[in-house]
């Protein structure tokens, strides 16, 4: 609306005596849904739904009121304000991370050493399971021995025998759990520090460090 307009308004409400009661309040115009031209000295019902112009007591626009939002609308909004909430909160937890990693592994060097360490780790605990798998199977060796003397009755074996065939059949079971166990275990490690590096590499390169360029071995095969 024209500022002349708008002051002609206002010199309608003061001949109406409406000015004198929004004095210093402000007063509200806006065109409703049927085209009539509504003014108050408070927001106007009948144009929630559209924008609403706002004058001073002199005339003057102070301000224009966007429409008011539906209940789907605002929802709508809500949701769009608590999405970038959690996007705010991913970013900042996603520097936390990145600034803790820098922290332990300042250079390629420090990676592959720990990197070394964690893979030793598991092959060790890998070489202690297959010594012990090895064992179980001298053990069922021996009892499939002892129990060749009963194959032509093998209801005669004794109790004992069969308990111990029994035990070592667990044994072996549960052993090649572990063992399959501790190998998806290193796999996983190693899944981490692969992961670990590509980050690392890009927040070496960022910070201008000479090795974040250099290709591990393990890449490399």
């Amino acid at each position: 609306m024209s500022g002349w307009v708008e002051r002609a308004v206002v010199g309608g409400l003061l001949s109406a005596g409406v000015l004198a009661q929004a004095w210093g309040q402000g007063i509200y115009t806006c065109v409703d849904s049927r085209g009539r031209r509504l003014t108050a000295d408070r927001p106007i019902a009948d144009c929630m739904d559209r924008e609403q112009t706002e004058l001073s007591p002199g005339g003057l626009v102070k301000r224009k009121i966007g429409p008011q939002l539906t209940a789907q609308e605002r929802a709508a909004e809500d949701e769009k304000a608590r999405k970038a909430g959690q996007e705010q909160l991913r970013l900042a937890e996603e520097k936390k991370r990145d600034r803790a990693l820098l922290a332990r592994y300042p250079d390629k060097a420090a990676h592959d050493k720990e990197r070394a360490a964690a893979t030793a780790q598991a092959d060790e605990v890998l070489a202690a399971a297959h010594k012990r798998n090895a064992e179980l199977a001298a053990e069922r060796k021996r009892l499939d021995v002892e129990l060749e003397f009963f194959k032509n009755d093998p209801s005669r074996a004794p109790a004992r025998l069969k308990r111990q065939i029994e035990e070592n059949t667990q044994n072996i079971q549960a052993q090649q759990r572990f063992v399959t166990g501790h190998e998806e275990d290193k796999g996983r490690i190693a899944a981490r520090f692969d992961e670990e590096l590509g980050r690392l590499r890009q927040l070496w390169a960022e910070q201008g460090s000479p090795g974040a360029g250099v290709v591990p071995a393990a890449q490399k095969r």
